[in-house]
């Protein structure tokens, strides 16, 4: 749906919120109709309206609907330091280096793990929009480690399921500042985008429901090296929990870390890698573990804090 509507409020709206409102009348969710209002694009008797104004039977509403974005397309270019642990006929499991996103993306005109694996003549399953076939979970661009794709369609079906009803058993490794308190535990917080900044998410009361357990494993003077298992798996949940503790990983600048340390270090982004992911294999049921080894810049920077003592 495009284009330009003129709408008058009916009564059975009257008093409604302009959102729940719009909703109703052209069956777009609370959030596109968010995202109308706060760029301008409703009007309500030719004055702007806000999300959470109120709806008054009589009078007009102008909405203007932007077309939707073209679907960006997958470029099978050849991506440096992507190495295959496991293929077989329905998964391929992949070390991701930094750098490089999952999938394609609008803005995004770097390496890709779709992409690179095209370019290597590796088969990826059809299913799913076209910019992130075979893709049933995704690491942060700064974020490294063991991530899988699906080859066959059947994967991606049972894959897909396995990680929305939480089945997948997920290991971060994540370089904190200071020392959280207790050394083990469960962050339960709500996360959504941030209300200020479109690139970053934050602890919201509004947001989903983002779980997150961990354990100190090894401390340092100005860090702690945890064990993070996700039970959810939000945008950035890891990095937007600790920070929301005052503990964001270090050389995380978008969320708060001290540029400093990071400097010290040698670290250039988030230190967070995941290190092993476990799953019922889609063919027969069968458990199976893969595991990453850290990169060099997050293997020098631990060396680093313990030189130190």
């Amino acid at each position: 749906m495009s284009g330009y509507r003129t709408l008058p409020v009916p009564d059975g709206l009257d008093g409604m919120r302009v959102d729940a409102g719009l909703s109703k009348l052209l069956g777009l969710s609370r959030t596109i109709v968010a995202t109308l209002t706060e760029s301008g694009d409703v009007l309500l008797d030719g004055r702007p309206a806000g999300k959470s104004d109120r709806l008054i039977a009589g009078s007009t509403l102008e909405v203007t609907i932007p077309a939707p974005p073209q679907p960006v397309r997958v470029q099978a270019v050849a991506v440096e330091g992507l190495v295959v642990l496991h293929e077989d006929d329905d998964i391929i499991v992949v070390d991701k280096p930094v750098g490089v996103a999952v999938h394609p993306s609008p803005g995004w005109t770097g390496p890709t793990v779709v992409g690179g694996l095209v370019a290597a003549g590796h088969r990826v399953a059809t299913s799913g929009a076209e910019e992130r076939q075979g893709v049933v979970h995704r690491l942060d661009v700064g974020t490294t480690g063991v991530m899988v794709v699906a080859k066959s369609e059947s994967a991606y079906s049972a894959l897909k399921h396995a990680f929305k009803e939480r089945t997948v058993d997920k290991l971060y490794h994540a370089l904190v500042q200071g020392h959280p308190d207790p050394i083990r535990g469960t962050i339960d917080a709500p996360i959504d985008r941030h209300p200020k900044h479109d690139y970053r998410f934050a602890v919201m009361a509004s947001g989903k429901p983002s779980i997150t357990h961990y354990e100190v494993t090894e401390a340092f003077r100005s860090a702690s090296l945890l064990d993070v298992h996700l039970e959810t798996g939000r945008t950035h949940q890891i990095r937007v929990h600790f920070s929301a503790l005052h503990h964001p990983c270090v050389g995380d600048l978008t969320y708060g870390a001290d540029p400093v340390l990071a400097k010290r270090l040698g670290v250039t982004r988030q230190w967070l890698h995941a290190r092993r992911l476990g799953f019922h294999h889609p063919a027969d049921g069968q458990w199976v573990e893969f595991t990453s080894e850290y990169p060099d810049d997050l293997a020098r920077a631990l060396e680093g804090l313990r030189a130190e003592g």
